[in-house]
């Protein structure tokens, strides 16, 4: 089996709703999380709680250091039960966590212009790409530029937008019902500063619904500037078992075959998918 991991215990350090159905939560994990990578994601069950049996992947939007523990945060909407019961958490519970999982982001030497396109909660994988960047990266401020194309349904659901302003150059902001910023999907906002970007020193990174991404795709076929996406998969386990994340991809061949989102993945590079 691949990414072989045991299951370690995490605490609830704190849980707070940040906007409407979206809480960040902040857990304290081994210090082995320090080194996790941008886009990795963790499989996280509620100890001793019945239902929901099966664990809930959720993508790793910081870790840091804090009065000799590590913490690791996640960013996550309330969806369905299981995260409602994730909601109810307190500080001093405990969860079942494996991970980190999955391979990240590659930011390749040289790249001086990222563009982050982030749908709704897609936003978590992305912000914590934007922070490792701006902690690791030898360029001064003035030398690279993150810029950040976010969009929500409603400014209600725009989260995490503080700490893009901290680690991004620029963040610009869209909503599908013009509640807040560009009136319109986030991908008009990118189409216009497309000619901006070149294939030699830029990256684009994205992570949102399919839909979304499904459109960059069909955008950057035609332009060819490197990206990768982060695909979002109901996962039983994390670790290549079950299949049940397995999406279609290209093969060298032109024939289609499939890889496992969470072993093969999360990130592919966007023409590496065959977006039905």
């Amino acid at each position: 089996m691949e990414h072989k991991k045991s299951v370690i215990s995490g605490e609830v350090v704190a849980n707070r709703e940040v906007t409407k159905n979206h809480f960040l939560m902040s857990l304290t994990v081994p210090d082995n999380f320090q080194v996790a990578l941008p886009g990795q994601f963790i499989m996280v069950r509620m100890k001793d709680m019945g239902s929901p049996f099966l664990a809930r992947p959720f993508s790793i939007y910081s870790t840091y250091s804090f009065e000799n523990n590590t913490i690791l945060e996640i960013l996550y909407r309330v969806v369905g039960k299981g995260t409602l019961k994730f909601s109810h958490l307190k500080r001093d519970d405990k969860l079942d966590i494996l991970g980190p999982l999955g391979n990240g982001f590659d930011v390749p030497p040289g790249c001086k212009k990222i563009a982050l396109v982030a749908g709704g909660i897609g936003v978590a994988p992305l912000s914590f790409l934007a922070e490792y960047y701006r902690k690791r990266s030898t360029d001064s401020v003035e030398d690279r530029k993150v810029i950040c194309y976010i969009g929500a349904r409603t400014s209600e659901w725009l989260v995490g937008i503080e700490k893009l302003e901290e680690v991004c150059s620029r963040v610009i902001i869209s909503t599908d019902d013009g509640s807040e910023g560009h009136h319109g999907y986030v991908t008009d906002l990118f189409i216009k500063d497309i000619n901006s970007y070149r294939r030699d020193g830029s990256m684009v990174y994205s992570c949102g619904p399919y839909a979304m991404m499904k459109r960059m795709a069909g955008i950057l076929e035609d332009c060819p500037i490197p990206c990768q996406v982060s695909i979002e998969e109901r996962m039983a386990c994390g670790v290549g078992a079950c299949l049940g994340c397995a999406v279609r991809v290209k093969s060298q061949e032109g024939h289609s075959r499939y890889m496992r989102v969470c072993t093969d993945g999360p990130v592919f590079n966007i023409e590496e998918i065959i977006w039905d």
